[in-house]
C-alpha cells in the first residue's frame, strides 16, 4: 500500500520503466512501423503507387549502380547514427532518475 501512496504523491516515479518501453518503441517500432505505413499508403492510394513506380524507373535509368549503393550505405549509416543518439538520450534520462533516487536516499540518512 505504501508503494501506491508513494506513486500517488510523486515520491516514486514510474518514468524509468516507461522510458524503457518508449525507447524500444522508438528504436524498433518507428522504423518498422514507418516501413509498413509506407507500404500501406502505396497500396491504398494508386496515385502514390504510380508516382513511386515512375520515380523508381527514372532513378534506375538516370543513376549508376555505384551511386545507388552509396545512397543505401549512407542511409544505413544515418539510421545507425540516429539509433545511437536515441540510445544516448534515453541513457541520460535513466541516469538522471538513478541519480535522483541516490540523492533522495542520501538525504534521508
Amino acid at each position: 500500500m505504501q508503494g501506491f501512496i508513494d506513486y500517488l504523491t510523486f515520491r516514486s516515479f514510474i518514468s524509468p520503466h516507461v522510458l524503457l518501453a518508449c525507447y524500444y518503441i522508438g528504436a524498433l517500432g518507428v522504423p518498422v512501423g514507418s516501413w509498413f505505413f509506407a507500404g500501406w499508403i502505396k497500396r491504398k492510394y494508386l496515385v502514390v503507387s504510380d508516382i513511386y513506380e515512375s520515380s523508381k524507373t527514372m532513378t534506375f535509368s538516370n543513376t549508376k549502380t555505384k551511386d545507388r549503393m552509396l545512397f543505401y550505405v549512407l542511409f544505413a549509416l544515418f539510421l545507425f547514427c540516429v539509433e545511437i543518439v536515441w540510445r544516448i538520450v534515453f541513457e541520460f534520462l535513466i541516469a538522471y532518475f538513478q541519480m535522483r533516487d541516490v540523492l533522495l536516499e542520501l538525504a534521508t540518512h
